[in-house]
């Protein structure tokens, strides 16, 4: 047996400060990269060209980073529980290393390699984190439960030490000649294109595929936007938010450097309005590992809502509305533009997010699974825990001890785009007409006529009363 160990990436990628990579850089300097274009999850039906888009220039910009290390970045097509298996075997590695994951198919992935892996007595590493800042397992409640509540979660959370970055690969040794064409053999390929494995994305990029842009995303965040994050963080118009989600979901940036770069930042504070901006931002990201540890913890999240009262709601199935949402037809300008926005970029403002997610579910009365799938089908950033988790939020049936939240479109239009500067970017149909009536909605019939835009496909305060009703009926007697 060799000295060869396999490094697995999946969610990881980068190079540096990646805790797995580290660990078997430390066992052997013979560390070569593998990564496993997984059928599995290529041909499901939720899988945004957008994503795979960034993915293929992270593996890119990934295999060079490995060449200047020294080593090499293989790439798979195939099941990766038959095809990473029989890779280190044909290789006679010694060990494969990887980061686990949260997600029901990760876990049930992974646990397959595992007994595959023994059964050709080849080593793993056990669960190693690095996708989070503390595992699911470290974080519990008094009575050893995990956290169905943000507050709590974030208080032990936050209470808690969190680890430095690790040491970056360098000095690697990578395959021989000999080894390269056994690799080949074993299934080993070039890295496709998107386009060639059937995906296709045109548009632009909020995010460039790379560990340096994704370090430099963040450097500039914490330069000029992190100090006003609390104040402006709500407002689409303004570029006041990371955009690192994409690199975050996919690995680019490691979250130990993003915290750090966000305890650095507090030290530099020099006001408590900056120290609570920074804070606000750390409870971000705390709230991406409470989704995560949800996840974890409770895999059938992923099939449908925590709460008992919405596990059978009567949720509405018209198809018209549920595509004039898609559209970013509805008649209500904030709710349009957030649509237009997500389908021409792929990503969508956060506060957006929320306003959309309320108007399908509570103004459309429309199962938020459904909303769900389309997030993913479009989402640059696109992550099982964090979108479910804000599904659930919105439509009131996740882990959120406040489940009537119900956002009216005009008032949050506003109140985050008052000068309707975001409406107008999206909505370039409507630009001529008043701030006013844009933010209100009040677009009356002739001017909705001469510009092409629809009349509102509902009535706000009527759909909010069924809801509701809803609702207390399936409290007394649930449905089904």
């Amino acid at each position: 047996m060799s000295d060869l160990i396999l490094f697995w990436h999946r969610r990881d990628l980068r190079i540096s400060d990646n805790t797995g990579l580290a660990a078997a850089r430390q066992r052997s300097a013979k560390v070569v990269g593998v990564f496993c274009l997984d059928p599995n999850i290529l041909e499901r039906d939720d899988v945004a060209p957008v994503r795979v888009t960034y993915m293929i220039g992270c593996l890119q910009a990934l295999q060079q980073r490995y060449a200047q290390a020294g080593s090499q970045l293989l790439i798979l097509h195939a099941n990766p529980v038959q095809a990473i298996p029989a890779l280190a075997a044909t290789l006679d590695a010694k060990a494969v290393f990887w980061n686990w994951d949260v997600e029901p198919y990760s876990q049930k992935r992974d646990r397959a390699v595992i007994e595959a892996l023994k059964e050709k007595g080849i080593e793993f590493l056990e669960k190693n984190w690095d996708q989070l800042l503390h595992s699911p397992e470290d974080i519990r409640t008094g009575s050893n439960q995990p956290y169905t509540v943000y507050t709590p979660f974030w208080k032990n959370w936050s209470s808690k030490a969190k680890a430095n970055p690790v040491e970056t690969l360098e000095n690697a040794e990578g395959l021989t000649e000999t080894e390269k064409e056994k690799a080949k053999v074993a299934g080993a390929i070039e890295l496709p294109s998107a386009q060639e494995l059937g995906f296709v994305w045109d548009g632009e990029l909020v995010i460039a595929p790379t560990e340096a842009a994704a370090q430099e995303r963040l450097e500039e965040f914490c330069a000029h936007a992190i100090d006003e994050y609390q104040q402006q963080r709500n407002f689409p118009a303004t570029d006041g938010t990371s955009r690192l989600s994409a690199a975050l979901k996919f690995g680019a940036i490691s979250i130990r450097t993003v915290w750090q770069a966000t305890q650095q930042a507090l030290e530099n504070s020099r006001s408590e309005e900056t120290e609570a901006s920074i804070r606000t931002w750390q409870q971000e990201l705390a709230w991406r590992e409470f989704y995560q540890h949800a996840m974890y913890h409770f895999p059938e999240l992923a099939e449908g809502a925590y709460r008992d009262t919405f596990k059978n709601f009567p949720w509405q199935t018209n198809v018209e509305h549920f595509q004039a949402w898609c559209e970013g037809r509805t008649g209500y300008p904030i709710v349009d533009a957030a649509m237009r926005q997500l389908n021409e970029l792929g990503w969508m403002h956060n506060r957006c997010r929320m306003i959309v997610a309320s108007f399908l579910t509570k103004d459309l009365l429309i199962n938020p699974q459904l909303g769900e799938k389309y997030f993913m089908q479009k989402l640059i950033d696109g992550d099982l825990s964090a979108n479910n988790g804000g599904w659930q939020w919105s439509a009131s049936s996740g882990m959120d001890p406040k489940p009537l939240r119900i956002f009216n479109p005009a008032s949050q239009a506003q109140k985050f785009d008052p000068d309707a500067e975001y409406i107008r970017q999206w909505l370039p149909e409507l630009r001529s007409i008043d701030t006013e009536y844009l933010v209100t909605g009040n677009i009356t019939p002739l001017e909705r006529q001469a510009v092409d835009y629809p009349a509102p496909i509902v009535e706000h305060k009527k759909q909010q009363k069924q809801f509701k009703e809803f609702y207390q009926q399936q409290k007394i007697q649930p449905l089904g």
